[in-house]
């Protein structure tokens, strides 16, 4: 069972101690990302994640953090969300105070050199260039745009190579003093741990400090017909994203949509995967995936496909979305997918670094946190009906969206095709 306290400056503390395991893992969330962020400084959130490694006055450059853990076997990275940033170090618990001193030191106390981020700059530029280059990958960013435009929450998580070229020392240390904040973070340990790891981890983040944060704009959803965003490149296989929007954390439904998700396209004897790669033969790979943020959501099919033969894609996929939200599936169909998604938390909760997500985002997310068992009893309550009310809530051609990389020029021939009727 987890363990919470928030200290009088607002730093909250969680532990999980976890048997079986002789790992730990210390995480640091912070609550900011590419929504908090206005155009002119898209990708700061990540740039400040990348820079956070590059020295500290305890540490004063990249080897003098990476090489303590490298010799110990840790596992430590660091990632950037639209609505959080995290930092963390997976070791053997023999070095749980090494991981905290680190992990600390680097989210307190770094220098953010004029040098380093000079270079660090030129590093995410390749990063964009590299996922530019990966169409699997690029259409995804395209699906946030083509969902919320030219706001916080459509565009990059990276940014732009001329928005980042433009941030300047002053900026980061700026949004850093006022995003990396006490009762803005939260310190999630999570492994061969006991109640004691509470006073370590007290004073290895006891300098944090606190002020106010700044608030992230308000998203606007704003559709009234299917929305369609072509980029043209030449590719040897197209690459889709086709998808509704959906339902964000908060939403009484969303576990049903998450369950709906894998139904048609979350397990390899999903109903997509069985039309679109098995009995069609269309793509190696085709997948819906589900998410849920506190102000977000959607449902979104991707999959890769001859040039060729994309409308016949897109068209398979539109019939299965249709019909769902027609017929009842099976209570055995459900079932399936419910005790798949308890397996799969069942499986990944072996791992120290997953535990200390699960806790940790969701308090940072949603400010509560449900146990495994608590989302499993909500699981267990989605119905048949459940199922079809949702299908016939979301896939309504007013909230159809497609983002597409391939070889066309005319988007007009993919938008005759979202135009058939969904219900």
């Amino acid at each position: 069972m987890f363990k919470k306290i928030t200290l009088k400056n607002g730093l909250r503390i969680i532990i999980v101690p976890q048997k079986g395991t002789k790992a730990v893992t210390s995480l640091v969330l912070v609550g900011t990302g590419s929504k908090y962020e206005k155009k002119e400084i898209n990708g700061i959130s990540h740039l400040l994640e990348h820079l956070l490694f590059k020295g500290t006055k305890k540490r004063p450059g990249h080897i003098f953090i990476s090489e303590p853990l490298d010799r110990v076997g840790g596992i430590y990275n660091a990632f950037t969300g639209e609505d959080y940033t995290g930092y963390f170090a997976k070791v053997d618990v023999k070095h749980f105070d090494l991981a905290l001193d680190v992990i600390s030191d680097i989210y307190l106390n770094s220098k953010l050199d004029p040098k380093e981020i000079k270079k660090e700059k030129a590093v995410i530029i390749e990063e964009i260039n590299m996922y530019h280059d990966h169409p699997s990958s690029y259409v995804q960013s395209l699906w946030n745009k083509v969902l919320y435009g030219d706001q916080p929450a459509g565009r990059d998580i990276a940014g732009t190579k001329e928005s980042v070229l433009a941030i300047s020392r002053n900026q980061l240390v700026d949004y850093m003093k006022t995003q990396y904040t006490a009762s803005n973070t939260i310190v999630c340990v999570a492994g061969n741990i006991s109640d004691k790891a509470i006073n370590k981890i007290k004073r290895y983040f006891s300098n944090i400090k606190d002020k106010e944060i700044i608030e992230k704009p308000l998203v606007i959803e704003k559709q009234t017909k299917p929305n369609c965003l072509l980029k043209n490149k030449e590719t040897d296989q197209t690459h889709f994203c086709l998808g509704v929007r959906g339902y964000n954390l908060f939403h009484s439904q969303r576990f049903t949509l998450g369950l709906l998700g894998l139904i048609l396209g979350g397990m390899m004897s999903s109903r997509l995967f069985i039309k679109i790669r098995e009995q069609l033969g269309l793509a190696y790979y085709v997948k819906t995936a589900v998410s849920s943020d506190p102000d977000t959501g959607f449902l979104v099919t991707q999959a890769g496909v001859d040039n060729n033969r994309v409308e016949k894609a897109i068209s398979a996929v539109l019939n299965e979305y249709r019909k769902i939200a027609k017929n009842k599936i099976s209570a055995k169909e459900l079932k399936k997918a419910k005790d798949h998604f308890k397996g799969k938390m069942t499986l990944l909760f072996e791992a120290s670094d997953a535990q200390a997500s699960f806790y940790g985002s969701q308090d940072l997310l949603e400010e509560k946190i449900l146990t495994p068992e608590q989302i499993y009893a909500k699981i267990n309550k989605v119905s048949v009906n459940d199922i079809l009310e949702v299908s016939k809530d979301v896939f309504k051609p007013e909230k159809l969206n497609l983002a597409l990389i391939g070889p066309f020029k005319d988007k007009r021939r993919f938008q005759k095709i979202l135009k058939l009727k969904l219900s």
